[in-house]
């Protein structure tokens, strides 16, 4: 007989682990990005920023640390300035790019 796994028996998924080159940032970014939803990318950034080191990110970028766990929390809406300074700290940069190419 088959035993069911329930939901709560499984472990918690944290993108943070997976997030080991520039590579996989940079794709995990770009995916994120194209779903448009701001507290999605908020959250990302958050992975990618405690993979690297949430208190380097916050140095690097002059943010306090808890004002960067606040905003980069999932569901946040960061200004546009906290999510430039946090992208220039991690060392990536968002483009733009047409959505229908001619």
């Amino acid at each position: 007989m088959t035993r069911k796994t329930h939901v709560s028996e499984l472990p918690e998924f944290d993108a943070a682990e997976y997030l080991n080159s520039e590579q996989d940032v940079a794709a995990y970014l770009t995916t994120v990005l194209e779903e448009g939803d701001p507290a999605l990318l908020a959250a990302a950034l958050g992975d990618i920023a405690r993979a690297r080191g949430m208190t380097q990110v916050a140095k690097d970028s002059g943010i306090t640390r808890e004002a960067l766990y606040k905003a980069l929390r999932p569901g946040s809406e960061p200004r546009f300035d906290t999510v430039s300074r946090v992208c220039a700290a991690l060392g990536v940069r968002l483009v733009a790019q047409p959505i229908h190419p001619a």
